[in-house]
């Protein structure tokens, strides 16, 4: 038995422009602290585990819902699955912290949670993106890991 995708027609936007980096982004001599677009630019083409589009040609990651804090070493990335009742969510989310956990120096923190008000499950799939032992067990599981390296791979 075939498993259909949640959504059959997703509504797909055009992606933006690639962010043009600067002469003193390029200067090894400055501290280059992170930003909002620099992980939105680490994190847009992941592709939609269901559909052959990215996250964000599918808006389900935007870069107006990041948040860097340098001082804290902190990222949230608050993601909007393309329906409510999506049963990827929660694959889509451990993609997204797997692509910035192996981007990101260890210093930071990364936390992914479903935008509120977005998902049917919302507590749920935020307690399971949160709960660092569910995480590193789904990670072990070499069946789910081959699809999140699938989604993440560009």
């Amino acid at each position: 038995m075939t498993k259909t995708a949640d959504n059959i027609n997703p509504h797909i936007y055009e992606k933006g422009s690639e962010r043009e980096i600067t002469s003193s982004e390029r200067d090894e001599d400055l501290q280059d602290e992170f930003d909002d677009r620099e992980i939105f630019d680490l994190i847009r083409n992941i592709n939609d585990p269901e559909h052959p589009l990215t996250l964000e040609e599918l808006r389900v990651v935007e870069e107006k819902n990041i948040i860097v804090n340098n001082d804290d070493s902190t990222v949230l990335v608050n993601f909007t699955p393309t329906i409510p009742h999506c049963s990827m969510a929660t694959l889509i989310g451990l993609s997204i912290r797997v692509q910035l956990l192996r981007a990101l120096p260890s210093r930071f923190k990364v936390t992914v949670q479903v935008s509120e008000g977005s998902h049917a499950s919302e507590h749920a799939v935020n307690k399971q993106l949160a709960d660092k032992e569910r995480v590193a067990a789904a990670l072990e599981n070499n069946n789910l890991l081959q699809i999140i390296n699938q989604c993440i791979a560009v």
